[in-house]
């Protein structure tokens, strides 16, 4: 097994209507890629100053299906048209269960 962590900091220009489309487009990733295992999607509870904006957490059977993950068209298309447009900074790591 395989586990993806990704954390997502936003602009200060970015929009309330901005952030939950993000959130919506990445929810419907696991309907069109089956090699997702598991997958959450959370944003910060606001308890301490700092924080990241949002945590996406997947998991996959190995790298393969990471790699189809992180190449899928539709994974992508939601990084280049709504998350892009308002990311102030990104943290990812990949590591073996």
């Amino acid at each position: 097994m395989l586990r993806h962590i990704v954390l997502l900091t936003w602009t200060a220009e970015a929009t309330e209507e901005q952030k939950a489309t993000v959130a919506a487009e990445l929810a419907k990733l696991p309907g069109v890629i089956p090699e997702l295992r598991r997958y959450e999607i959370g944003t910060d509870a606001g308890l301490s100053p700092g924080n990241a904006d949002l945590a996406v957490l997947a998991e996959f059977d190995d790298e393969a299906g990471y790699a189809v993950y992180r190449d899928h068209p539709a994974h992508q298309a939601v990084i280049n048209d709504h998350i892009r447009p308002i990311l102030a900074s990104r943290v990812a790591i990949q590591h073996r269960l």
